[in-house]
């Protein structure tokens, strides 16, 4: 016996609801690592990031195996990689962007060279040649915080070469 027409309303409705919220949180969190990423690019009139899955589910694997220790050790895998780690739970994706960005005050572009502090993070960002990005997160057993990891591709950071 098929259901009344309404109640199969209703769970279209419902259905509807549940994939727009989980794609908004999708939208949301992926725009929480680009948009800042990407705003920076522009102001170097840089082609922006465009989310990329497959890089996604490599950095979800990678943050997963970091869930133990919070580890900041890179996968050593074929892509461009960002890491972060915060104490505590509420580390947002966009707070691991700044601060990945804010390197940009140590990276002298004449010289190519960072100063006295890390700009690896920041030039990776604003590599010309890459064009894809996919991240992901975990808050970290025992309280050990949270890991951040974006990939990108292709990498950057080529020794001897600018970014832009």
């Amino acid at each position: 016996m098929a259901p009344p027409k309404h109640i199969s309303g209703v769970s279209v409705i419902i259905t509807t609801l549940i994939l727009l919220v989980t794609c908004c949180h999708c939208a949301t969190y992926q725009q929480q690592f680009m948009g800042p990423q990407n705003a920076v690019r522009a102001r170097l009139r840089l082609k922006p990031l465009k989310w990329d899955a497959k890089l996604a589910r490599y950095a979800q694997w990678w943050a997963n195996q970091r869930r133990r220790d919070c580890a900041l050790i890179h996968s050593n895998g074929p892509y461009g990689e960002n890491l972060f780690w915060g104490s505590g739970k509420s580390w947002s994706p966009a707070q691991a962007a700044y601060g990945w960005l804010s390197e940009a005050r140590s990276y002298n572009y004449r010289s190519n060279s960072c100063k006295a502090e890390m700009c690896g993070h920041y030039t990776q960002i604003v590599w010309k040649n890459t064009q894809r990005i996919g991240c992901a997160h975990v808050i970290c057993n025992g309280g050990g915080g949270v890991f951040l990891a974006c990939n990108y591709d292709p990498p950057g950071n080529f020794l001897g070469r600018k970014p832009y």
